[in-house]
C-alpha cells in the first residue's frame, strides 16, 4: 500500500516503521515550523509484542520519507487532544486524497465527527501501542529517538459501520504486519469507554503521585494494591459518565467485566498483570503526553458534570490535580 502518515508522532511513526518493514511505501507530511521537520532518521527501540506476549526488544533505524504525491491508499492520522479539525484543514489545503484511518482519543459524537471530516472517507481505529519520541540537534543534523511498544492487535471499526471502499485492503495491511484486528460493537463508543477508564486511572495517578515525574507515579500505582483498588472504584464512576452518553454497556462486557468484580480482587488481578507482563507495564510507563492526558480527563469530567452523573472521587481527584498544577 501507499501510506501517508500525518506528522512524526509516536503512534504514526511506530506503525509506519512496521508497515515499511512489511514492504509498504510509507511517507510523512510534516508541517512547516515543526521541530521534527528536518528529521530524516529515527533510532527506534521497540518492545515488540507480535511474536511474544511479553515482548521482544528490537532496535532499528527508520528512514523518514517526505510525501512525494497527493494521492494515497491510506492516510494515517493519530493526533493528540482531539485536534482533528486542524489536520483536516491541512489535508484540504494540500489536496491530499485517500482513505483516512483515524486512530486517536475522540470525545465527539458521530454527527460532529462527520462534519469535521469534511467529506473524506474514513474508518475509525485505535492503536494498541505507546511510547515517547525525543528530538535533538547534533551540529546541523536533527536526530530523533523513538522508544515504543507494540501489541499484537489493533482496534478497528467493523466493515458494516463504515463506507470506505478499500476496507479489505486496510485489513490486509495489518495482517501483512502480523497484527490481528479486533472489532468492537461500535468503535466510537469503545473509544469513549477507553477514555473514561483512562481518565479514572490518570486521576488516581495524579492525585497520589508527582505530576512532574509521571514514570515514578505510574510505578507507585502499579505496585500498590490500595491505589489499584481506588482506581477500580473510580473506573466504575467514569464508565457511568460514558454510559450517560447513551451507550448500551452490555455490548462492552468483555472490556468491563474485570471492573465488576469486588474492587480488591480486581486490584489483585491488575497488580499481578503489571508484575508479570512487561508489555502492559511498558505502555503505562511510556504514556506521558500531558496535554493529551488533560484532554482525556477534562472531556470525561465536563460530560459528567453536564449530565449530572455522580462521580465524587473522580471529580475531587481531578480538581485536586488542577490545583496542584496551578500551584506548580
Amino acid at each position: 500500500m501507499d501510506i501517508l502518515i500525518i506528522g512524526l508522532g509516536v503512534i504514526g511513526t511506530t506503525y509506519g516503521s512496521v508497515f515499511k518493514e512489511a514492504g509498504h511505501n510509507v511517507e510523512h507530511y510534516i508541517r512547516e515550523g515543526s521541530n521534527k521537520k528536518d528529521v530524516t532518521n529515527i533510532e527506534v527501540t521497540l518492545l515488540d509484542g507480535r511474536k511474544s506476549s511479553k515482548g521482544i526488544q528490537v532496535k532499528s533505524e527508520y528512514t523518514v520519507n517526505s510525501y512525494s504525491k497527493k494521492e494515497y491508499d491510506m492516510i494515517f492520522i493519530s493526533i493528540s487532544q482531539g485536534k482533528i479539525a486542524n489536520v483536516m484543514e491541512i489535508l484540504q489545503k494540500e489536496a491530499f486524497k485517500g482513505t483516512i484511518l483515524l486512530c486517536c482519543n475522540l470525545w465527539y459524537d458521530k454527527q460532529y465527527l462527520d462534519g469535521i471530516m469534511q467529506g473524506y472517507d474514513y474508518v475509525l481505529g485505535f492503536p494498541v501501542a505507546g511510547g515517547c519520541i525525543r528530538t535533538k540537534r547534533d551540529e546541523l543534523v536533527a536526530k530523533a529517538e523513538l522508544d515504543c511498544c507494540l501489541f499484537d492487535h489493533f482496534m478497528i471499526e467493523s466493515e458494516n459501520k463504515t463506507t470506505i471502499s478499500n476496507y479489505k485492503a486496510v485489513c490486509n495491511l495489518f495482517k501483512s504486519c502480523n497484527i490481528k484486528l479486533e472489532k468492537p460493537y461500535n468503535m466510537l463508543e469503545w473509544i469513549w469507554i477507553h477514555m473514561a477508564v483512562n481518565a479514572a486511572v490518570i486521576s488516581v495517578i495524579g492525585k497520589n503521585g508527582d505530576i512532574n515525574d509521571s514514570t515514578a507515579s505510574v510505578h507507585k500505582l502499579m505496585n500498590s494494591l490500595k491505589l489499584l483498588t481506588t482506581a477500580i472504584k473510580t473506573i466504575r464512576e467514569t464508565t457511568k459518565i460514558a454510559a450517560s452518553r447513551g451507550i448500551n454497556m452490555k455490548y462492552y462486557r468483555n472490556e468491563l467485566w474485570v471492573y465488576k468484580l469486588p474492587a480488591q480482587l480486581s486490584a489483585i488481578f491488575m497488580k499481578r498483570m503489571f508484575a508479570t507482563n512487561n508489555l502492559t507495564r511498558r505502555i503505562m510507563e511510556l504514556h506521558g503526553n500531558i496535554d493529551d492526558l488533560q484532554y482525556i480527563c477534562n472531556s470525561v469530567y465536563n460530560e459528567g458534570k453536564t449530565n449530572n452523573v455522580p462521580a465524587p472521587v473522580f471529580y475531587q481527584y481531578l480538581e485536586d490535580i488542577r490545583r496542584k498544577m496551578i500551584e506548580g
